[in-house]
């Protein structure tokens, strides 16, 4: 009560507000509206339209392809300049370590990691979007390439006799094994270049939505997995092969703890220290963040001592410590990659150029974000498939943004791509002029960079309790992505992934929730019913919602749904009406049986006036043709009132649909509405729906709906919220009954039981019965039976039942008289 209590107050509280205008359905809203007349476009006249060149449609779309045109002429030098360049050395002391250790996930030499980092970054800068991002080498994609690259040519394959050519010359320091693996990636990166250029003209932009983050976040973490144990040979000095494929992390994890015996103890102890200090470092960037003008940039640091260290103590020669080799200076002429290997990747082609896609557009969207400018999804899959495609016929296997340089780069006061560019600069001077100092350098180094780089990856794991709190179905989508990618590879883990979150799209629309509302008290806000004790339901209203579309995987969920939570199962309720017709049929004639026995014992008896006048009054309805009763001659309860004494009744008589959450209905769902509001009106229900759409209005005229079935008495539609199709059902409803002269049955109503042994005793000879209809004054669910002479105990004890009828509004008549007859057949058939 106090809870109540509190609660009005609140809401006496509230700020109010007050909107008085008609309550609309469809059809008076289209007859006080203008359509707008809009002639429809024929295919020919789209495509005449799309190819009408003009000036202005030329400049915009070389805008469009070309956004360093719209931004550079703009740049304001003295504000941006040198926030740039600090950002773009920042960046680039962080390109060269990443480049050379990518490389080594993608099973090719060093050096082609650096072209990766020249070639791309320097043409995003004139198509790319983004502001803030760092294209280049990033360890998940370079996994995925140095995995088809194994698969295509294992290790224990060295084939002299490989033709090729046009990379050969390129690579005639290299030996055959790595000369083939570097023509895989370099066709790899063509084709899935010219995939996301094909996404990026038609306009696919929107294919990283299915990329969703908990797909996203598991992936990767199962790719940093895959990339922590593929460095394991490398950060231990052991000779072992390189796995791909399923299982490939188990196979890989094996072959290591085969051959743990062999670790090299100089490469493990140079990579422990390079690991901590790593670690120092990322540790006082992130706490002294504020205070530093740039980052420190301790992966350059560690490269530059490690490489002094090896060349100082000779740890390749004394301690057979792999280096990094020969680094060929200057840049290479470009060359055409291998074709006829495109064909056997265009699977994997089309997982690394989606993969490359998603990572780039969420950081993107990220920046875009926080600095307040858009980013073209299409046209950053337009710039991602010219950086691979063209940057193939230099060397340069697949890249994507890099998250850690693209935070750096956005930290350290980058705000245009320039910085991007300084960056490659700085990479393109230790191609052409230093590469050769490099070549010391312990591949244990480059292992550790990469192994300390997974950190804030291996952090993803937090995610299962996160979404173990919030939702489920995502956390299922994160196990799912994480498990497939870990055990049956990248590429066949993705597109499992893909598929099982697909699934949960399914799932998640074809069970919903489904609810029941009612109306806060004194609002027009509607809420669950179940979920509020405040929420109160209008009498005889039912407003059902279903939080989805209503399309072919759920229209029989839907339909169950609605049947369980009104409690109203048109199917059950005429069913039972059926049988209660046929009980009724039975008992009336069992009713026959016993009036004519009585009607012959008192036309053979009855000597006295009271009796002649009985024998009057019954001989009038029920004398006998031709010596046989007829089964007419018994007075049936009338229509009206059969419907709620015989038959089953319903507690409600509108039933209100809300489509709120609806975005579409097809056809299967159009035929579902079609038999909802059929088998509803059969029972007497008035079927509604409240805040349907525009759109899905006319999916249903496109799905030919019956009109005059949708559109006729009943308003099947209304555009406007719960509240006012609540007053319109109810208005409509008590219209309906002030016509007929009717009122719902009340719930308040007690029906009187009369058992069989009760109504064969009633004496065949009464004086006079009389049936009372309550006034005004008096209960408005009983009816007063009155009798004179030896039976008034007999009607006492009738008074004693309440008898229910149905009573107009107040227009009741003071008094009714009925036959003996009349009373008894009504009696009999009221039963529970």
């Amino acid at each position: 009560m106090e809870h109540a209590q509190e609660q009005e107050a609140c809401l006496e509280q509230t700020q109010r507000y007050c909107v008085q205008r008609p309550i609309y359905n469809q059809e008076l809203l289209q007859g006080q509206l203008h359509r707008r007349q809009r002639t429809p476009q024929t295919l020919g006249q789209k495509i005449a339209h799309s190819c009408r060149c003009s000036s202005k449609k030329a400049k915009s779309h070389l805008y469009s392809f070309l956004p360093i045109l719209k931004w550079l002429p703009r740049y304001p030098v003295k504000e941006y300049l040198l926030g740039d360049i600090i950002s773009g050395i920042s960046t680039g002391v962080m390109q060269l370590p990443q480049g050379l250790a990518y490389a080594l996930l993608a099973a090719v030499p060093p050096v082609f990691g650096l072209y990766s980092s020249f070639y791309p970054v320097f043409l995003y800068t004139f198509f790319g979007t983004s502001k803030h991002i760092s294209i280049g080498t990033f360890a998940v994609v370079s996994m995925m390439v140095g995995g088809v690259a194994v698969r295509e040519v294992p290790d224990e394959i060295i084939s002299v006799d490989y033709n090729s050519t046009n990379v050969t010359d390129v690579l005639e320091y290299y030996s055959a094994r790595d000369t083939k693996r570097v023509q895989v990636a370099v066709a790899l990166a063509f084709l899935s270049g010219l995939i996301q250029l094909c996404l990026g003209f038609f306009r696919f932009g929107f294919v990283a939505i299915y990329l969703t983050e908990p797909l996203v976040r598991g992936f990767t973490t199962a790719a940093a997995v895959h990339v922590f144990t593929s460095q394991l040979k490398y950060f231990l000095g052991i000779k072992t092969s390189r796995y791909s494929g399923p299982l490939s992390v188990v196979y890989s994890i094996a072959a290591v703890l085969s051959k743990i015996t062999t670790t090299n103890i100089a490469a493990l102890i140079v990579g422990l220290t390079c690991i901590v200090l790593l670690l120092i470092g990322k540790e006082i960037n992130l706490r002294f963040k504020k205070k530093l003008p740039v980052p420190i940039p301790m992966e350059i640091i560690v490269v530059i001592i490690g490489t002094g260290v090896s060349a100082g103590m000779n740890l390749s020669e004394s301690y057979k410590v792999d280096v990094v080799g020969n680094i060929p200076q200057g840049l290479r002429a470009p060359a055409v990659p291998e074709i006829q290997l495109i064909p056997a990747l265009f699977v994997d082609a089309v997982a690394i150029a989606i993969v490359g896609f998603s990572m780039a557009v969420s950081m993107a969207k990220i920046f875009a974000l926080k600095h307040g400018y858009t980013i073209d999804g299409n046209q950053e899959l337009i710039a991602l498939g010219i950086c691979n495609s063209v940057g193939s016929f230099f060397q340069t296997f697949s890249i994507t943004c890099s998250m850690s340089r693209s935070l750096v780069q956005e930290s350290t006061g980058g705000r245009t791509q320039i910085a991007g560019t300084l960056s490659a600069v700085m990479v393109l001077l230790v191609i052409v002029a230093i590469g050769y100092l490099f070549e010391p350098l312990p591949q244990t180094v480059l292992a550790a960079i990469v192994m300390v780089n997974l950190k804030g990856m291996f952090k993803q794991f937090g995610d299962i309790m996160h979404f173990w709190r919030t939702s489920k179905i995502e956390l299922a989508i994160w196990v799912v992505a994480f498990v497939a990618s870990l055990f049956l590879g990248l590429d066949y883990g993705l597109l499992t992934a893909v598929t099982f979150a697909m699934i949960t799209v399914i799932y998640r629309t074809q069970s919903p929730q489904y609810r029941i509302l009612g109306q806060i008290p004194n609002t027009d806000i509607y809420c669950d019913v179940e979920e509020y004790e405040e929420v109160k339901e209008y009498p005889g209203i039912k407003i059902f919602q279903a939080n989805t579309s209503l399309y072919f995987a759920n229209s029989e969920s839907y339909t169950s749904a609605l049947k369980k939570k009104t409690g109203v199962d048109p199917g059950a309720l005429l069913a039972a009406r059926r049988k209660a017709q046929k009980r009724h049929a039975r008992e009336i004639k069992a009713a026959n049986e016993h009036r004519k026995k009585a009607v012959l014992k008192l036309v053979n008896s009855s000597t006295n006036d009271v009796e002649a006048s009985v024998k009057h009054e019954i001989a009038s309805d029920d004398l006998p043709v031709n010596g046989k009763f007829a089964d007419s001659s018994v007075q049936d309860i009338p229509p009206d009132e059969h419907e709620y004494f015989v038959e089953p009744k319903t507690n409600i008589h509108s039933l209100i649909l809300d489509f709120t959450p609806v975005n579409f209905v097809d056809s299967v769902g159009a035929k579902t509405l079609k038999s909802i509001i059929k088998e509803y009106k059969e029972v007497g229900v008035c079927v509604c729906i409240a805040s349907c759409s525009g759109a899905t209005l006319c999916w249903c005229r496109t799905l030919t709906m019956n009109t005059h079935l949708l559109f006729g008495t009943l308003p099947f539609n209304s555009r406007f919220q719960e509240h006012n199709m609540n007053l319109y059902t109810w208005i409509l409803f008590h219209r309906k009954f002030r016509r007929n002269r009717k009122t719902p049955p009340r719930k308040s109503f007690s029906v009187a039981i009369f058992r069989r042994a009760r109504i064969a005793n009633i004496p065949a000879s009464v004086q006079t019965l009389r049936i009372s209809a309550p006034g005004k004054d008096r209960d408005n669910s009983a009816l007063t039976a009155r009798g004179h002479g030896p039976y008034t105990e007999l009607f006492k004890e009738m008074n004693t039942f309440s008898l229910p009828v149905l009573l107009g509004h107040s227009r009741a008549n003071s008094s009714n008289r009925m036959s003996l007859s009349t009373l008894i057949e009504r009696a009999w058939i009221l039963k529970m």
